[in-house]
């Protein structure tokens, strides 16, 4: 690899680490209006979404570039096709941040008890499968994205535990039913997070393995 190839790496993943400081903090935000029931915020993260938008387009514009002016080959060519992937997942966890922000806007205006969702401990999974997966790309390391894949379980499982809440609430009560809709999307994109957490980790082992994993393939 050239000094300069490597230097628009290095820049690559700088650019892509900010995406993903952007994505997290959207999705911190984005939960807590939903908790907290806090409907000015909700409005700020889907106004901030633009910015997420345009990074994402930053970063497939210098992935090109690359690919245009160094022709790069084997691994150098997996980790730019992989880090376009990983760029539009990035992209994809920004759209569900605000998935749950607007259900955040409309679980504001709504009166009476919150049910008991532990969005906390689904939120917290999925962000560290997020950054373990981010970390894996950084640092070339195919354990920790096969640790990222495995974990996407337990996430499944947080969320077929909140159906069951879901369940169990609105056949007590048949007018909660909107409401406890508004909460299982949070659920839902919660789980749909952690899936393209997984698949940044999938594209990892494809970076540095030459192997796709995806659908459960290999070789």
């Amino acid at each position: 690899m050239s000094k300069h190839l490597q230097n628009e790496i290095e820049k690559l993943q700088k650019m892509i680490l900010a995406l993903c400081t952007m994505v997290e903090e959207q999705l911190g935000n984005a939960l807590k209006s939903v908790t907290d029931k806090d409907k000015a915020l909700a409005e700020t993260v889907i106004t901030r979404d633009k910015a997420i938008d345009n990074t994402e387009i930053d970063v497939e514009e210098e992935c090109l570039k690359i690919l245009a002016l160094h022709q790069p080959v084997a691994v150098d060519l997996r980790f730019i096709i992989a880090a376009l992937k990983i760029n539009n997942d990035l992209e994809r966890i920004g759209d569900l941040a605000v998935n749950i922000a607007e259900r955040g806007r409309y679980i504001s205006q709504t009166a009476g008890l919150v049910p008991d969702f532990d969005f906390g401990l689904m939120f917290d999974k999925s962000i560290v499968m997020l950054r373990k997966s981010i970390d894996a790309l950084i640092r070339w390391d195919v354990d920790l994205a096969v640790k990222v894949c495995a974990s996407d379980d337990e996430i499944d499982d947080l969320n077929r535990g909140m159906f069951s809440i879901f369940k169990e609430a609105v056949c007590g009560d048949p007018g909660l039913c909107d409401m406890m809709l508004d909460y299982l999307s949070v659920s839902r994109n919660l789980e749909r997070i952690a899936d393209h957490a997984t698949n940044i980790a999938e594209d990892v082992r494809y970076m540095i393995e030459g192997d796709i994993v995806r659908h459960g393939k290999k070789g």
